[in-house]
């Protein structure tokens, strides 16, 4: 009996081993079909992270493309407002020395004047081709937008808050307003 115990025992251990064998190969192919599922779940992970970055920077550039317009025509419209502001004391200027002048009587006075207010006509034409406008405030109602108020007077028919006369003109620039009027208003 020894040696049909011996031999048992032999197909028992042959037994075992074709079982851990026939275990660790099942094994390693679940590991090895875990190990490709993971993979697959991370190369999605990757690509929708790569896809959402994508996205998020083709939308950064479309605002950056947007934003960049936007300062080029700003840059355009009010780049020159430095200059124009400067200017508009000039043209002050002139309509300072004609209404000095306007009611002299001397034949001399009189053509400089005429040269003076076409050199004022001229500058006048040159702000208004780069988009420059008057705002308008004799007999309008006061807009503290456009105007402001340096005094205050009582009027006969005019009603309250309309402006009767005014001490500087005010300006616009391409809808921007660069210099608000100086003005009295009627206040009974």
């Amino acid at each position: 009996m020894t040696t049909e115990n011996t031999e048992n025992a032999e197909n028992t251990e042959v037994n075992i081993e074709e079982t851990l064998k026939t275990v660790e190969d099942t094994q390693a192919e679940e590991t090895v079909e875990a190990a490709d599922a993971t993979v697959e779940k991370v190369e999605v992970v990757e690509e929708e992270d790569f896809k959402s970055k994508f996205y998020y920077l083709a939308a950064e550039m479309e605002n950056l493309r947007r934003r960049h317009d936007r300062e080029t025509q700003n840059l355009l419209k009010y780049g020159n407002e430095k200059v124009l502001s400067a200017l508009l004391d000039v043209v002050d200027n002139l309509d300072r020395t004609l209404l000095a002048i306007s009611n002299d009587e001397d034949e001399k006075v009189k053509n400089i004047f005429t040269g003076i207010d076409m050199v004022k006509k001229q500058m006048t034409d040159v702000l208004l081709q780069n988009g420059l406008e008057e705002v308008e405030s004799l007999g309008k109602v006061f807009d503290a937008n456009f105007h402001e108020a340096l005094a205050q007077q009582p009027a006969e028919g005019k009603e309250d808050d309309e402006i009767i006369s005014e001490f500087q003109k005010g300006y616009i620039l391409n809808g921007r307003l660069l210099r608000a009027a100086k003005v009295v208003i009627v206040k009974n």
